[in-house]
């Protein structure tokens, strides 16, 4: 019967960086039988490309509650956030019921959102059904997020002034935080460089972290061989821990592509020239590929140290300069003339691009990052070293990692100098000693992703834990959420 089919309604907050995993999720979900509703706000679902549901997979949209001068606010981010929270739980609610009531469609069984959405958890109490959450970064990553609130409460936050940025104050060890290595205190999280006590960031980012243990599991879009130390720990709290990533490979592995949406949704428009321009390169990894994602923004200053350590690297690269890249709204126009003209004859410059393709690309070599999680698990799945150059939330426990723990890649200064861009870009595209351990140990951890989502493999079997939590086995059970979607 078709009320025995489980009902899962994915909501992830308002940008690509969890827009992205999210529908991956949902891909998979929808590949073993669940069926999917995936609901983005309506001002994205309107700038999304391709949102177009099918049997068992339906796109929908609730307001977000922001008017035009807030979506253009230095602040909008926290506009959106406290928006939703204010706006967003009723439509959620009534969205679920709407879906319940509907011919052929079963009731709404779980809620799965993903961070900064955890007022959303409110919604799946209120339908009587189990919430889950998929958090956006490693498991070393959320850790870190769930240990700010020690963090602050042992004083190492907020910093006394301005001099603790720059004085060393940032590599005090912490060698606390179980499962884990002994870190810098500055890699925890870009959260601790604040001076104020009431920093909203850092409370948000702690709180939404500590609210996950008010889900009935927690998804990470990471496997089991990766990061098993912090795992094993994470599992002493929460005792529903699903490892099926990278998500990037699974897909790939697991969804039809004839009808699945394998490389997600973009807010911009993809440029398939670029792909055109590495087919055309006669060395295979011969290419650096550089982007620092959808949330990243430069400096005039950091962007100019960046384009011309490239220039001085003489290596090949593609360089995605999407619009607001740059502080003042700016994008490509804010590149240097001068830069533009001298590496004209070795390079592409694109707003952006399909960034999976790209990895997994023949003439792509390297990774110039800003270390985000989706972008490293999308690394680590092409097999392919990486330059970090951290910036925010958890880019700088994932460089630590890249770095140090894996082996797989370089970091650069937290001042950002063009001889060390350059200097790092002919280590990891060179022919030298660490560059071919870089590369070879990059293989190995493909490798490794691969197994992990293949039959038999960690991520594939934890993915079949998780569907298995969804489905509605008793039929009892399935008659009380009918009840409870259509009846309040």
């Amino acid at each position: 019967m078709a009320e025995k089919r489980a009902h899962a309604m994915l909501f992830p907050f308002p940008c690509s960086g969890h827009i992205n995993p999210t529908l991956k999720l949902a891909e998979l979900l929808h590949s073993r039988g669940v069926h999917v509703t995936f609901v983005n706000t309506e001002h994205n679902h309107q700038r999304l490309r391709r949102p177009k549901g099918r049997d068992g997979f339906r796109f929908e949209s609730v307001p977000d509650g922001l008017d035009d001068a807030d979506r253009v606010a230095p602040d909008k981010t926290v506009r959106l956030y406290l928006s939703l929270r204010k706006n967003c739980t009723a439509p959620l609610v009534d969205l679920a019921r709407r879906l319940g009531a509907r011919d052929g469609v079963p009731p709404v069984t779980c809620v799965v959102i993903s961070g900064l959405v955890s007022f959303a958890l409110d919604v799946a109490e209120e339908l009587g059904v189990p919430s889950f959450v998929l958090w956006g970064t490693s498991a070393v990553g959320f850790v870190c997020t769930l240990r700010l609130r020690q963090v602050r409460q042992r004083g190492y936050a907020p910093l006394k002034d301005e001099s603790y940025l720059t004085n060393g104050y940032l590599d005090t060890p912490i060698d606390w935080i179980a499962g884990m290595p002994t870190v810098r205190l500055g890699d925890v999280s870009s959260f601790v460089r604040t001076l104020d006590p009431t920093s909203f960031a850092l409370r948000v980012e702690e709180d939404e972290a500590n609210s996950c243990a008010r889900a009935h599991g927690l998804i990470l879009n990471t496997f089991d061989e990766l990061e098993s130390d912090v795992l094993d720990a994470l599992g002493e709290e929460f005792p529903r821990v699903y490892t099926i990533g990278p998500l990037a490979a699974a897909m790939h592995r697991r969804v039809d592509h004839a009808h699945g949406i394998a490389s997600g949704l973009s807010l911009w428009e993809e440029d398939a020239a670029c792909m055109a321009w590495l087919d055309a390169q006669p060395e295979p990894r011969s290419v650096l590929y550089v982007s620092f994602g959808s949330l990243a923004v430069l400096s005039p200053d950091q962007l100019a140290e960046f384009a011309w350590g490239l220039a001085a690297s003489n290596r090949a690269f593609l360089w995605i300069v999407r619009p607001g890249l740059v502080g003042g709204d700016r994008g490509i126009d804010a590149l240097p003339e001068e830069f533009v003209a001298a590496t004209k004859d070795r390079c592409f410059i694109a707003e952006w691009c399909a960034q999976e393709q790209v990895l997994r690309h023949r003439a792509v070599g390297g990774f110039l990052t800003h270390a985000g999680w989706n972008s490293t698990t999308e690394s680590i799945w092409a097999g392919v070293p990486m330059i970090c150059a951290p910036g925010f939330a958890d880019q700088y426990i994932n460089s630590r990692y890249v770095s140090g723990e894996w082996g797989i890649g370089l970091r650069l200064d937290e001042l950002l100098r063009r001889d060390q861009v350059a200097a790092h870009v002919e280590e990891l595209m060179g022919g030298g000693k660490k560059g071919g351990r870089m590369r070879r140990n990059a293989a190995e951890w493909k490798a490794k992703a691969e197994a992990a989502t293949a039959p038999g493999g960690s991520a594939y079997e934890n993915l079949d834990k998780l569907v298995e939590e969804l489905r509605v086995e008793d039929s009892n059970a399935v008659v009380k959420l009918a009840k409870i979607t259509n009846g309040r």
